[in-house]
């Protein structure tokens, strides 16, 4: 047996588990059970990649992807990538760009972006299947202002949860046998910084970028990010959202902002 059937068997379980929370048969609370374990084990999933890597780092490379996010909600779709992909020990540079839309340079190891496009892709989907289904207040005096909040609101809902799942499990990584905790607290922190090196050397200059809402959407959109499902095996691959078919990555120059 490979050494790299053992995360690849992960991998597995969490689309299974996946599948089973998007099924119709179950009810929410089993849903929400599915995806939680789902996000847990993917989690797992990524120490498990960098610890083999540590060891055959053939089988997880530094790697960067160019992701351009067409309209409408460009930016909005931008910063729920970034903050999955800084979740998933990933960086983000918002680079300019001439053509409508966002255009967005990823740097993490495979499998980090691996993780990234999985969650990305699906999340993406129910955003706009959420957004689609809010109903503007009456009293609202934008509807667009108040669909931005809402969007924002999912995004940082669905962040936070992917935050904490990555917490879980490194705590319960770091936390064993002196020696086991040691090297994955070393591992993880060495990719971190082969990556923030990658980051630095494609773009030495850069600035923070904040983003800001004035709708009234903002706790809808939240609600509806925690009941969201982390992932999804059988939701369709579509242009401009795959980060695994994204364009080849180029150099930028001027104003590129880091998201998270």
């Amino acid at each position: 047996m490979l050494l790299t059937d053992a995360p690849e068997r992960l991998l597995d379980r969490v689309r299974k588990l996946l599948a089973q929370a998007e099924d119709d048969a179950v009810t929410p609370a089993e849903a929400q059970a599915f995806t939680t374990k789902a996000a847990e084990l993917m989690a797992k999933y990524g120490i498990d990649r960098a610890l083999l890597a540590a060891d055959q780092p053939e089988t997880d490379q530094p790697a960067n992807r160019i992701l351009d996010i067409d309209n409408p909600w460009a930016r909005e779709k931008a910063h729920l990538l970034c903050g999955l992909a800084s979740a998933l020990r990933c960086q983000c540079i918002l680079l300019n760009s001439t053509r409508p839309g966002s255009r967005v340079h990823i740097f993490g190891f495979g499998s980090d972006i691996e993780r990234t496009d999985l969650l990305y892709t699906s999340v993406l989907i129910q955003m706009a299947h959420g957004l689609a289904g809010a109903r503007v207040p009456d009293w609202s005096s934008s509807a667009r202002a108040w669909r931005r909040s809402w969007l924002l609101g999912f995004a940082t809902a669905v962040i936070a949860r992917v935050r904490q799942a990555e917490h879980g499990a490194v705590t319960v990584a770091t936390g064993g046998a002196a020696g086991n905790s040691d090297r994955t607290a070393i591992v993880l922190a060495d990719r971190s910084v082969v990556i923030r090196q990658q980051v630095e050397q494609a773009y030495p200059v850069t600035r923070k970028a904040r983003v800001t809402y004035s709708g009234s959407g903002y706790r809808d959109g939240y609600e509806r990010g925690q009941r969201a499902d982390l992932g999804g095996t059988r939701l369709p691959r579509q242009k401009g959202r795959s980060l695994v078919a994204a364009k080849g990555a180029t150099q930028q120059t001027g104003g590129q902002r880091p998201l998270f």
